[in-house]
């Protein structure tokens, strides 16, 4: 058997474009806007949910499930916090970013013919450049 095909990774980067930039930062501001949005419909659900369990004379076990209410929306309202600081500081980092830099999209698979004596490294470092959804370069 002198060859095989293998799936190999391709790395997908974007030119940065004016309109690529303000897509990204639109979707940035998008996306915690929407976190902020869930955040008080948490908090709403939360005391819906509390005033619903309230018992008037609380037993131990009463107090245990409005704990564990209360830790279940505390979760959920830190995870769109959290979203909402690691997007704010992407945004920060993509207003940064100048325009015709190179930024990594994404990955995905090629099929491959490989041969006895491949250089293995070079099949592998095969990226497609692209500058407003057009490929303008794949570099291998």
């Amino acid at each position: 058997m002198d060859t095989v095909s293998l799936k190999m990774p391709v790395t997908i980067k974007a030119k940065l474009t004016e309109k690529l930039k303000a897509k990204l930062l639109k979707d940035l501001d998008e996306g915690i806007e929407r976190a902020k949005l869930e955040v008080q419909q948490i908090d709403i659900q939360e005391k819906r949910v509390l005033q619903k369990n309230e018992a008037a004379d609380p037993t131990s076990q009463d107090m245990h499930r409005m704990n564990a209410i209360r830790q279940h929306f505390g979760e959920e309202r830190q995870k769109r916090l959290d979203y909402c600081e690691q997007a704010a500081a992407r945004k920060e980092e993509t207003e940064k970013l100048v325009i015709g830099a190179e930024i990594v999209q994404g990955t995905l698979e090629r099929q491959v013919e490989v041969h006895i004596g491949d250089d293995m490294r070079e099949l592998m470092n095969v990226e497609v450049l692209v500058q407003d959804d057009k490929i303008i370069a794949i570099r291998g």
